[in-house]
């Protein structure tokens, strides 16, 4: 019964590695505080269903999206010595359940999005596609980044839907423009998401800088060189962190939410002086571990101020 339980968590493990199920926790707090603004007159809580739901929506489109990327990078995957060692160009994993899990993985997303409401089931193929398409534009565009921040941007979007089942940009109550429940507020948040990947996957490409540059695939490194890029990183986070600024004022917050701000910059600040040294363990570090950093920051800030109302004050 051991040996049977540890091959099982071997093999899970090993799945795991394969769509790098650890990086979640880069777009899902983003979701799960949109999740809780769209739910706040119920202090937060969208309710059991709606919780599980969208988290299982979020991970098997993630699951999705990153076993097509490695399917259809594989090729490169074996000739790049950064990355020749993953799961399908060193034959860990066949190339048929690679499709089979891509396959079921989307499949699952549908169907649960189906499961939370029609507007959810409607824009679900919608979503899909843009999440999955991102793994093709390396190959033609040096924008590619924007397609992966794109990719994940839509996630606090989803999440907002899922909870109110609309989405609806200047809703009014009591013959006033409520802004503190307006679709303005996750849209304002997936724009940010979107700046956000674009300075980190920009960081994280530098890695791959010459061979990118060698085989003829894309990226604003390989367009205007390493120095260039990064600056354009900066500037991406910056717009990111103005963002996040806005939709804070937008949706009431204060004292908590202003406090996670000036922690969410010394991490931005922090990541970018790490990636200007420019060796793999650095880089590695500026990319997951602070970026991990930044996403847990803001869900807990959304929180407090969402669930703990006396963070706020009266913008009456």
């Amino acid at each position: 019964m051991r040996n049977l339980l540890n091959k099982a968590a071997r093999q899970v493990r090993k799945w795991g590695e394969f769509v790098r199920f650890s990086h979640t926790v880069f777009a899902l707090p983003f979701a799960l505080a949109s999740m809780a603004v769209a739910a706040r007159d119920r202090g937060g809580w969208p309710g059991w269903r709606v919780f599980l739901l969208v988290l299982g929506a979020m991970v098997a489109a993630r699951t999705c999206a990153m076993a097509f990327n490695r399917i259809v990078d594989r090729r490169f995957d074996a000739i790049n010595p950064r990355t020749a060692l993953r799961h399908l160009p060193a034959g860990r994993i066949s190339l048929a359940s690679a499709w089979v899990l891509c396959l079921l993985s989307g499949a699952a997303f549908l169907a649960v999005s189906c499961m939370i409401n029609p507007l959810c089931c409607r824009l679900a193929p919608v979503a899909l596609a843009v999440i999955c398409f991102y793994s093709l534009t390396k190959r033609f565009t040096d924008f590619t980044h924007f397609f992966l921040g794109l990719a994940l941007g839509i996630a606090p979007i989803g999440a907002w839907i899922a909870v109110t089942g609309s989405f609806e940009l200047f809703p009014f109550q009591d013959g006033r423009l409520d802004l503190a429940h307006s679709a303005l507020l996750p849209l304002l948040l997936g724009v940010a998401v979107v700046f956000w990947l674009v300075g980190f996957d920009i960081i994280y490409s530098i890695q791959d800088y010459e061979f990118d540059k060698r085989h003829g695939l894309h990226s604003l490194a390989v367009r205007w060189g390493v120095e260039n890029a990064l600056r354009a990183a900066f500037l991406a986070h910056l717009i990111m962190w103005v963002l996040l600024g806005v939709f804070g004022l937008l949706a009431k917050f204060r004292v908590a939410y202003l406090v996670g701000l000036v922690l969410i910059f010394f991490c931005l600040a922090l990541e970018h002086w790490l990636a200007r040294r420019r060796s793999l363990r650095w880089i590695n570090i500026a990319f997951f571990r602070l970026n991990a950093v930044v996403s847990s920051i803001f869900l807990i800030i959304t929180l407090a101020e969402v669930v703990f109302p006396w963070f706020r004050v009266n913008w009456k």
